[in-house]
């Protein structure tokens, strides 16, 4: 299902993939549900191609993702985003320990718990499995 979630650089919250063409997608807002288009010359980013440091691997973000619902209860973080970075830091290493200190920043924190604060507001069911065929969506 995160294949389908996208980041789109300089707007904020998360988006849903709804349609893709040669010269733009549609993503629709998990916030407030405005579609929008999207053109090639934004950034966009499926939440399923990223992966967090650590200090012997990378992690998928699903896995933190399931982390934190599972240390949560399925419900919201605990702790909000804008929390300083020394709290932000200490609850992430209960998410994942192991987590590299030199190369996650606070602002990967804060972007993580927010993204989980959405996907959980808005139903998103993170654990299951992908079946969008690789490629299928076109930055």
């Amino acid at each position: 299902m995160l294949k389908t979630i996208l980041s789109v650089s300089g707007k904020p919250g998360l988006y849903k993939l709804l349609s893709n063409s040669k010269n733009m997608i549609i993503v629709e807002s998990l916030v407030d549900k405005k579609k929008i288009p999207v053109h090639p010359r934004d950034k966009v980013v499926s939440l399923g191609d990223i992966s967090i440091y650590t200090e012997t691997d990378d992690v998928p973000l699903k896995n933190i993702l399931l982390s934190m619902k599972q240390k949560e209860n399925g419900v919201r973080a605990s702790i909000a985003p804008s929390s300083k970075p020394e709290e932000l830091k200490k609850y992430f290493e209960e998410v994942l320990p192991e987590f590299d200190r030199d190369r996650v920043y606070p602002t990967d924190i804060k972007k993580m718990i927010s993204w989980y604060n959405i996907l959980i507001e808005s139903g998103i069911d993170f654990e299951t499995e992908d079946k969008t065929a690789e490629g299928e969506i076109k930055e």
